[in-house]
């Protein structure tokens, strides 16, 4: 099936699907402006899925010195690069990068107050001054819940929102339950939820991990073992595991690379950078 758009029932967003690729839509501006921002995001959609899956194979490597034609597949490995020696493929940001390339052809030209683009939770903004947005936090992916608030302003340096963890929709090599990173654009954010995710973990035998090709033969992780289950841990457990992931978080803080992660595992949660976030448990600084 080739992509299909749907008007939501609120009759104020848009829902674009293609295969794996799953957005929601929405922009604020006048009527003319809006309409014309959907068909601009619309037509640009229609081709993503195919320029990618003409990549795959590149996409799905460690990334290197070769660097991929497409424009989503550019913003993947844009956002990789700076990771480097850290083992990752451009498949890292793939739902980042899509949200924020739908969303610049849906903004190119517009008059917008506002407009974001949804990937699965990965989140491209457009913002002018005065404006913000609320974004909803979950902790636990296998139980969604809505578990806090982040609030990004015009003044913010953040444009993009993604979360990762062993419940999302990728396989993960760490144990967080998620990890929502803030950073200049979705690719960004994705890339670096991704690392900071498989950096929240420890050696413990109530941890199970399976080969990720034996999960899926053509993960881009190959055969490294990927979390399938996290039994009990204890709480100096928990805290360890976490402090590890906010360390990395930490040093991506510190180069500019974020501006701000949340991790969460088992019921506790940990703050690196400046986050701008509100939740219904006590933040804690792990370090």
């Amino acid at each position: 099936m080739g992509p299909v758009r749907t008007s939501m029932p609120d009759g104020r967003r848009w829902h674009f699907q293609h295969g794996p690729i799953d957005l929601i839509l929405q922009a604020w501006g006048p009527p003319a402006e809006t309409e014309a921002a959907y068909s601009q995001a619309w037509q640009r959609f229609e081709s993503v899925l195919e320029e990618l899956v003409r990549e795959l194979p590149l996409l799905r490597r460690e990334i290197g010195d070769e660097i991929p034609r497409g424009p989503v597949a550019r913003r993947m490995y844009r956002a990789c690069l700076p990771h480097r020696p850290t083992f990752v493929t451009p498949m890292a940001a793939v739902a980042g990068a899509v949200a924020d390339d739908v969303l610049a052809a849906m903004v190119d030209g517009r008059d917008l107050a506002k407009a974001y683009v949804n990937n699965g939770g990965d989140i491209a903004l457009h913002l002018t001054p005065g404006q913000r947005f609320d974004a909803g936090l979950v902790f636990d992916l296998d139980h969604p819940a809505l578990d806090g608030t982040a609030a990004i302003s015009f003044g913010d340096a953040a444009r993009g929102i993604a979360t990762s963890g062993r419940g999302g929709r990728s396989f993960s090599l760490g144990i967080a339950d998620s990890v929502t990173v803030l950073a200049k654009d979705a690719a960004a954010a994705d890339a670096a939820a991704t690392l900071i995710a498989n950096a929240v973990d420890l050696d413990h035998p109530a941890i199970e991990r399976r080969p990720a090709s034996d999960l899926d033969p053509d993960s881009d992780l190959g055969d490294r073992p990927v979390t399938v289950a996290v039994g009990d841990l204890d709480r100096a457990d928990v805290q360890s595991a976490l402090a590890r992931g906010a360390a990395m978080a930490e040093r991506l803080y510190r180069t500019s690379a974020i501006a701000g992660a949340l991790l969460s595992l088992k019921g506790q949660i940990g703050v690196a950078g400046a986050l701008p976030v509100e939740t219904k448990q006590e933040r804690r600084q792990i370090r």
